[in-house]
């Protein structure tokens, strides 16, 4: 299958994860960690991004990034490669240190900038390399907290959401880290067709602003809605009808929550599905999100899919 294209464009603000090739570790020592660093001060002075965020760890690395006119790849590309012909005249090594391809994940700014910049920073923690972030040497955590000439970290944006005193956003920033309230790794993965974080109307506006297809969910649309409904009638004995009904009957209400996490995970967005619900994108939106229904929505989809595709059924 051929891979997707990068979705890019200037003020795009991506979530990146870079591997060692083979996971192998791409720093042996404090040297290399520092190098690394001094790569990305140099790019961006060259590229002029934002960096709101990184940390370090011995096969990979999280940055936190904001584009301006140069897209993500060139700017990866750059920092990617001067820190491997670094890396392989220190050590006397030939070939690609990195993963050929990295992850970039397109984020909605407005909606997950603090839970980005806590989960990146407690990566060490999660490790289990140190018991509190700011003993970590390797992120920008310390940044956050402290005032520093040497910041290659554009933290303004972020202290701002505490505070417009400087002093007491550090503190604020310091105990949101530290409140024992986890940041989980599918919230901040979560994603739509595994390149966007964010909800529909974000992805929307990114549809707007590029060219590259981008398919709202996690599978193809394999199936019609009138389908999904036929086989949610077909198990569970709710109709389409009475789905659409205003009824509060906790079975109707069951097999609305079921219907829409199955168009949904068949790539059918929020308003398709309301449409052919007769309700409001709303409600569809707050059954999307709960998932206790998830069994019940296996039972659907695997049914599906013992069926040929049925992509041209009508409404």
């Amino acid at each position: 299958m051929a891979r997707k294209p990068r979705i890019e464009f200037e003020g795009a603000f991506y979530h990146v994860i870079t591997r060692g090739n083979q996971r192998q570790k791409i720093f042996r020592d404090d040297e290399d960690y520092g190098k690394y660093l001094e790569v990305l001060a140099r790019y961006k002075d060259l590229y002029k991004y934002r960096l709101y965020a990184y940390v370090l760890m011995g096969n990979h690395v999280h940055l936190l990034v904001e584009t301006g006119e140069t897209p993500l790849s060139k700017i990866l590309q750059g920092i990617n490669q001067s820190y491997t012909g670094r890396f392989n005249r220190r050590y006397r090594t030939v070939g690609h240190l990195f993963q050929g391809r990295y992850k970039a994940i397109l984020c909605d700014r407005d909606s997950y900038l603090l839970s980005l910049v806590k989960y990146i920073h407690l990566n060490p923690v999660r490790a289990h390399l140190v018991k509190t972030p700011q003993e970590y040497r390797w992120s920008s955590h310390r940044y956050y907290l402290r005032s520093t000439d040497k910041s290659i970290v554009d933290e303004d944006l972020v202290l701002r959401l505490f505070s417009a005193d400087k002093k007491a956003a550090r503190r604020l920033y310091g105990a949101f880290v530290g409140n024992g309230i986890v940041v989980k790794k599918e919230d901040i993965y979560n994603t739509i067709d595994k390149r966007i974080l964010g909800d529909e109307t974000f992805a929307d506006r990114v549809i707007d602003k590029c060219e590259a297809g981008i398919e709202p969910g996690r599978r193809e649309r394999e199936y019609s809605l009138p389908a999904i409904s036929g086989v949610i009638e077909e198990i569970f004995g709710i109709t389409p009808a009475q789905m659409r009904e205003k009824s509060k009957d906790g079975n109707i209400s069951r097999g609305r929550k079921m219907f829409s996490l199955v168009a949904h995970d068949f790539g059918y967005k929020g308003r398709e599905i309301a449409a052919y619900m007769r309700k409001d994108p709303a409600l569809i939106t707050r059954h999307i999100k709960q998932k206790e229904m998830k069994k019940d929505a296996a039972k659907v989809i695997a049914k599906l899919k013992e069926r040929k595709p049925d992509v041209n059924s009508q409404v």
